[in-house]
C-alpha cells in the first residue's frame, strides 16, 4: 500500500490512484496466486494502487494466507479480517470503505476474474469519463444449467424492471470512480445491482460494460446455488421500489389503494343503485363483502403512503441527506455579477475551483 505521503502527493499533482477490493471466503488455496496474479499485471500501470483483501469469517486457513500475502508485499497489500460471515455484500463495502483510491475496482477471490483485465478497464474509465465500467463474461466457463441459465435469465429480468441495460449484472469485476460509489451504501445481498443503485445517483449512460476473460475454478467450491434466484427476486423488488419511489414513497402505496379503492367504490356504488333505485336486496350478495373489503384495503394502502410520506422527510431532513447528487459546480452561483446581489453583510462561502480533470494515460 502506498504510504500517506505518496496519496497525498498524488492528489496535489491530480493523479489516479487505484484500489482492488477483493472479498474471500474460504479461500486458503487462492490466495497465493490471486496475490501473485494482482502484483504482476499492476506493478507496470502508471498510478498507484493498493491490494484490499477483507476475509469474511472464513473457517479455513484463508486468514493465515492472507498474513503472508501482507508480509510479502506490504508496500501495496492489505488485508481486513471480519468478525464472522456478514456475507459478501459486506465484504465487498468493508473493502471500499478502506480503500484510498480515486478508482476502486472489484473482484472475485475465486481466480476466475483476470486481474490483467483491470489496466485496460481503468484506462477506459478515465478515457471515456465514466463512472462504472462492469465487466462482461462473455465466454464464461461455468456449468450451463445451474450457473449460466439462471445468470441469463436474471439478467434479462433484472433489465427490463430496472432499465440499466447490461449483459452480466452478476461479473464481480466492475471499475467504479470513487466519488461516485461512496454515494451508494450497500447492504444484504445487493452487491448484484450495485449497476442499478449507481444508476440512482448517476447517469446510466455512464455506465458501460466490457469484455473481459474469465476462467473455470480449480481450487475451493463455489458458494453459489440455485437457491440466489429467489433472492435475486426478492432483492429485486426492494431494488425496483428504492429507484423509483425512494423520495416518493407515497405514491407507490398511493397508486396501490387508489385502485383497490377505487373497485370498492364502484362495487358498491352499484349496490347502492340496486338497493336505492332497483329495491333489490343486497345484504346476503358476496359482492357487498368484496366491496367494503376493497375499500377498506384502499384507506389503508393510502394511510400507509401519508405515513411513509413523513418518514421520508424525517429521513432526509433529519440525516441532511440530499435528493440529488452534483457532479461539479461551473462559476459561483453565489457571485453577484450573476445577476443575485449579496445581502448586506452576508459572508459567502466561495465554491472550489477543481481543475478539469485528466483523462486517459495522461493522468499520471
Amino acid at each position: 500500500m502506498w504510504t500517506k505521503t505518496d496519496a497525498e502527493r498524488g492528489q496535489r499533482n491530480g493523479q489516479h490512484r487505484l484500489s482492488v477490493v477483493v472479498p474471500v471466503y474460504n479461500e486458503e488455496d487462492n490466495i497465493g496466486p490471486l496475490v501473485e496474479q494482482v502484483h504482476a499485471a499492476l506493478t507496470p500501470a502508471h498510478w498507484p494502487w493498493q491490494l484490499i483483501l477483507v476475509d469474511d469469517g472464513s473457517r479455513d486457513g484463508t486468514a493465515e494466507r492472507l498474513s503472508q500475502a501482507v508480509a510479502r508485499y506490504p508496500e501495496h497489500v492489505s488485508a481486513i479480517i471480519l468478525q464472522r460471515n456478514f456475507g459478501q455484500t459486506a465484504a465487498m463495502q468493508a473493502g471500499i470503505d478502506a480503500a484510498q483510491g480515486t478508482i476502486i475496482a472489484t473482484m472475485d477471490g475465486d481466480l476466475q476474474n483476470n486481474p490483467s483485465d483491470i489496466p485496460r478497464m481503468v484506462d477506459r474509465l478515465l478515457a471515456e469519463d465514466l463512472d462504472l465500467l462492469v465487466g462482461w463474461r462473455h465466454q464464461r466457463q461455468d456449468n450451463l444449467w445451474f450457473r449460466k441459465v439462471p445468470s441469463w435469465l436474471a439478467n434479462r429480468l433484472i433489465v427490463a424492471v430496472t432499465g440499466v441495460r447490461l449483459h452480466d449484472y452478476g461479473c464481480s469485476l466492475k471499475v467504479f470512480r470513487a466519488s461516485v460509489i461512496r454515494q451508494v451504501r450497500l447492504y444484504g445481498e445487493m452487491h448484484r445491482f450495485i449497476p442499478t443503485w449507481m444508476a440512482t445517483v448517476t447517469s446510466p449512460a455512464r455506465i458501460k460494460e466490457e469484455p473481459v476473460s474469465h476462467f473455470p475454478r480449480i481450487h475451493g467450491e463455489s458458494k453459489y446455488g440455485l437457491s440466489r434466484t429467489f433472492k435475486v427476486m426478492l432483492d429485486l423488488l426492494s431494488v425496483y421500489f428504492f429507484m423509483r419511489f425512494r423520495a416518493k414513497p407515497g405514491h407507490f402505496f398511493g397508486r396501490i389503494g387508489m385502485l383497490f379503492g377505487l373497485a370498492g367504490f364502484l362495487i358498491l356504488a352499484s349496490l347502492a343503485w340496486a338497493k336505492l333505485v332497483d329495491g333489490e336486496a343486497i345484504g346476503n350478495r358476496p359482492l357487498l363483502l368484496l366491496g367494503a373489503l376493497l375499500a377498506v384495503i384502499g384507506v389503508q394502502f393510502i394511510s400507509t403512503g401519508i405515513v411513509t410520506e413523513m418518514l421520508a422527510r424525517t429521513y432526509f431532513e433529519s440525516t441532511g441527506t440530499k435528493t440529488y447528487a452534483v457532479r461539479t459546480v461551473l462559476g459561483d452561483p453565489n457571485d453577484a455579477q450573476h445577476g443575485i446581489p449579496k445581502p448586506e453583510g452576508e459572508v459567502t462561502l466561495q465554491a472550489s475551483r477543481q481543475p478539469a480533470p485528466v483523462r486517459g494515460r495522461e493522468a499520471g
